[in-house]
């Protein structure tokens, strides 16, 4: 139940606050006064879009803010599901900012608008003005009467609907990636082939570089080589010096110990440079001047040089992963007969899936259609149609839907003698208005909701049939809270209890105000509503007379 709601500069409101109670509550106004504002502002909170300059003139914000009541179990449930704070009470506020920025809270946690959404299908049904309209589309009574179906039904249509879709994408996208691959064939092959026939090595490309550089200078690094190795052993031959001066170290060392360890350290040194020559002798002996060598390992780098920038790569290893793609796009052509045939058979078997679920998903819509006709027949019955006719027409799409294959109309008729048709080409507006009142105090009874607004449902009423709709949201208000906005007296009267929205003026602006009204107010205001701008006794006398019979009633 919606306990209180505040609102401050939103629109033409600076600050409003009101406490709301169970029964049927009224709320009624000149035109323009602000009432379709307090519905603005619910929709926000129902996670609605908010509207081009919503702040008021030089505020810096606006806030919306709810508190609901007697909350279910099944909001409780979703509360502590989604990781809100589980309180008596659930308090649910937007903020919109100058700057363009906007916040969501539930129980002051911040929330997404998407929440704002799931969660006010537990707690709120706002009728608008132009609802009335829905009757005449098809996703409208879809929703109705899925509503009402057993949950896993829907379910398992929109999975097996969601499996059948990804088929036909997959068989889409294998024949649009086949018919392009078809047009490539050739030129995928001739690729494929060079990068077959180069017979590539992750890492040859560095080794050959290497190789190459040593090539080029080979006969440099020979020479340089050899002089190293002549100026060692040469005329002046180091490693015999060393051997002569570690010689002539040992002979002393008997009388001159210190001897002994420099020429130990000499033949150390010996020892060593002896390596190195052998190491030069065999290094230049091995680099080879090998000009056809050098020649096929330049043209090696030349074919991968022209294969890297053909291919757009920067190394071999990117070439062997190129390869290989090329080489599954060629395989996919080559399978493309048996991997088309695969996808239409599992789009085949798919599709009856969706249909045995689409069938059974029809026959529960049906089931409840009828069950749906008989209640709203009794309701405008008692709405002043005793010979109406309702009725569901359901007629199977070709293709199916994300909601299934059916295509639904609500026809109607006001009397027997003339055939039901389509509700929008035949029923008044205040027939319509009356079909729709039925159809939502159903559906309330349904869906179990614990507030219901509705803006001026009685569009196109007026007299008996007014007090008649008056009557059925009096009912629905035994075990829920209903909040009507009104232009009618007769409806009017029948609240448990009454607001008035109002415009005052003031030399800064013009802001819209609230006012909960007593017995005497009520009076004065519905007999402003009977009259006009001219107060009359007889309307004073009329207003209290409905009064009083609202009174009797109850």
């Amino acid at each position: 139940m919606l306990q209180h709601l505040h609102i401050s500069n939103y629109a033409l409101i600076e600050n409003l606050d009101v406490d709301l109670s169970d029964g049927l509550t009224v709320i009624t106004g000149e035109t323009g006064a602000g009432k379709s504002i307090l519905l603005g502002a619910l929709n926000l909170l129902a996670g609605g879009k908010p509207e081009a300059r919503i702040i008021k003139q030089g505020a810096a914000k606006c806030v919306v803010e709810a508190e609901f009541a007697d909350l279910s179990q099944s909001t409780l449930l979703l509360l502590e599901e989604e990781g809100y704070d589980v309180e008596p009470t659930c308090i649910v506020r937007r903020e919109f900012m100058a700057t363009g920025k906007n916040r969501a809270f539930v129980n002051d946690s911040p929330a997404t608008v998407a929440f704002l959404k799931k969660l006010s299908e537990q707690l709120i049904d706002i009728h608008s003005q132009h609802q009335n309209l829905l009757l005449g589309q098809h996703h409208f009574l879809l929703q109705t009467l899925d509503a009402i179906i057993p949950q896993k039904q829907i379910n398992d249509y929109a999975k097996a609907y969601a499996a059948w879709r990804d088929c036909v994408e997959q068989l889409n996208r294998l024949k649009t990636e086949s018919e392009k691959n078809l047009k490539e064939e050739e030129f995928l092959r001739f690729q494929h082939q060079q990068l077959a026939e180069a017979d590539l090595q992750p890492d040859e490309l560095e080794a050959l570089e290497e190789e190459s550089n040593l090539l080029e200078h080979a006969s440099e690094i020979k020479q340089h080589l050899y002089d190293s190795l002549q100026q060692l052993t040469g005329q002046q031959d180091t490693l015999a010096m060393l051997r002569d001066s570690e010689n002539s170290l040992q002979h002393i060392a008997a009388v001159y110990p210190n001897a002994q360890s420099l020429s130990e350290r000499l033949a150390s040194v010996r020892i060593e440079l002896d390596d190195i020559v052998a190491e030069i002798e065999n290094q230049a002996d091995e680099v080879d001047l090998d000009p056809k060598r050098l020649a096929f390992v330049q043209e090696r780098l030349d074919a991968l040089y022209s294969l890297l920038k053909r291919h757009n790569a920067t190394t071999v290893a990117e070439l062997c992963a190129i390869r290989q793609q090329l080489e599954s796009r060629l395989n996919a052509i080559d399978d493309y007969s048996e991997n088309l045939q695969q996808a239409e058979k599992q789009l085949r078997l798919s599709l009856a899936e969706v249909e045995a679920a689409g069938l059974a998903l029809t026959k529960s819509r049906q089931a409840v259609a009828a069950k749906v006709e008989k209640e709203i027949l009794l309701k405008i019955q008692q709405l002043g149609m005793p010979h109406a006719v309702v009725k569901f027409d359901f007629q199977r799409t070709d293709e199916p839907a994300a909601n299934g294959y059916d295509a639904i109309t609500l026809l109607f008729s006001f009397n027997k003698a003339v055939s039901p048709q389509n509700v929008t080409q035949i029923a008044s507006g205040g027939e319509t208005s009356r079909l729709m009142l039925a159809l939502k105090s159903f559906m309330s009874t349904q869906k179990n909701l614990p507030t219901i607004i509705f803006d001026e449902i009685d569009s196109g009423v007026s007299g008996s049939m007014a007090e008649k709709m008056a009557l059925e949201m009096d009912r629905m208000a035994t075990c829920r809270q209903v909040i009507c906005i009104t232009h009618l007296p007769q409806i009017a009267a029948w609240g448990k209890h009454h607001f008035r929205v109002y415009k005052a003026d003031s030399a800064e602006a013009v802001s819209s105000h609230i006012e909960k009204l007593s017995d005497k107010s009520r009076v004065t205001e519905i007999a402003n509503m009977l009259s006009g701008e001219s107060l009359t006794q007889a309307a004073i006398d009329n207003a209290k007379s409905l009064l009083s019979h609202q009174s009797d009633q109850l």
